[in-house]
């Protein structure tokens, strides 16, 4: 092969990374969106949730909590309690100003239901 040809060859995988990646930066989220999470707990033991609970730095988040029993359910590093009724949702909704990997816990007994994960 010739050494201009190896040049153009060169220069076209270049071009091709560099396009690649400026799609990939443009493309990838970066906070900003609306995101709603429905949560379930069960027994104050349990809780499943709709989708994974991850979100990114700057998204409003919007949480649901619906009990089978009446009590607190804390969302550290946000300080937020859904003050749960048995059978009703309860929701908050808040800006992720903050990066954490948020423990969701029964409040009365320190129960871990699960983690919120918010990055940058």
């Amino acid at each position: 092969m010739s050494r201009s040809r190896a040049l153009i060859v060169v220069a076209l995988v270049v071009v091709f990374v560099i396009v690649g990646g400026v799609l990939i930066y443009a493309n990838g989220h970066k906070g900003g969106q609306d995101l709603t999470f429905n949560l379930t707990v069960t027994g104050a033991r349990t809780m499943t949730s709709d989708v994974p609970l991850q979100a990114h730095q700057n998204d409003t988040i919007t949480i649901n909590v619906k009990s089978d029993m009446d009590g607190d359910v804390h969302l550290h590093e946000y300080d937020i309690t859904f003050a749960a009724k048995s059978g009703e949702t309860v929701s908050h909704t808040f800006k992720a100003d903050k990066t954490c990997d948020c423990l969701i816990e029964w409040e009365s007994t320190g129960q871990e239901l699960g983690h919120l994960t918010v990055s940058p």
